[in-house]
């Protein structure tokens, strides 16, 4: 239990500081289009990024980092391992690992290995969230009966004759803005 406690509180620390983190570019990133901004550590001699000049964004730093225990843990407490065949399920365990399934698995694969760890209450990072709508359009399908072609009639009543009472309406103002003048 005390290992589980200080495993939730280094978590809660690593939220922490990841909060505070700030986006760390690659220098000039912000000036030039060809450049992407993902991190490049600045090497110019006279790099203000590298000499940390106010003004200028953050590098990255062991400052940053968070608690050597809890590092690379997915937010909810599990260890990430990434799966592609049911077959990697079994070397898993429940309590500290979770699944993710690649994203070059099909879909008659993912649903084999979605089943698996249903059945070894192992937890699912990426669920994919049309299976769960789809099982809920499915099980509400069954509900109702379709109508066949014959049993399907028109009513033709829907088309009404548009009232007179506009035009009533217009010779009235009409009748009324002539005997003001």
């Amino acid at each position: 239990m005390t290992e589980n406690k200080e495993r939730l509180r280094l978590l809660r620390i690593k939220q922490k500081i990841n909060a505070r983190r700030p986006n760390f570019v690659r220098p000039e990133s912000w000036r030039y289009k060809r450049l992407k901004s993902n991190w490049r550590r600045p090497k110019g001699i006279d790099n203000k990024m590298r000499k940390k000049i106010k003004g200028y964004p953050k590098m990255a730093g062991v400052g940053y980092r968070g608690p050597k225990a809890v590092r690379g843990m997915h937010p909810s407490g599990y260890s990430v391992n990434y799966v592609s065949n049911v077959s990697q399920l079994d070397e898993l365990d429940p309590e500290t690992d979770a699944v993710m399934i690649q994203r070059t698995v099909g879909s008659r694969k993912r649903q084999q290995i979605i089943e698996r760890a249903e059945d070894l209450h192992m937890k699912v990072l990426n669920l994919p969230v049309k299976a769960v709508e789809v099982a809920e359009f499915g099980e509400e399908a069954e509900e109702y009966e379709l109508l066949g072609e014959d049993e399907f009639e028109f009513e033709e009543d829907f088309e009404e004759e548009p009232e007179e009472e506009p035009e009533e309406a217009l010779e009235n103002e009409d009748s009324e803005q002539e005997s003001s003048e």
